[in-house]
């Protein structure tokens, strides 16, 4: 029993971790493209008004 526990508590940190690691690349790449994208914007705002 206590074998089972400790295999199923592997496999969950296991995937915590690799899930963990996704999550902060996703994130850091949507917050770069944003700001990028912020920035474009802001810079092309000059060129609608004159």
């Amino acid at each position: 029993m206590e074998e089972r526990t400790y295999k199923i508590m592997g496999g969950a940190g296991a995937l915590n971790l690799a899930f963990g690691v996704v999550i902060m690349v996703v994130g850091i790449a949507g917050g770069v493209l944003l700001v990028i994208s912020g920035a474009k914007l802001l810079a092309g705002r000059n060129k609608i008004l004159f």
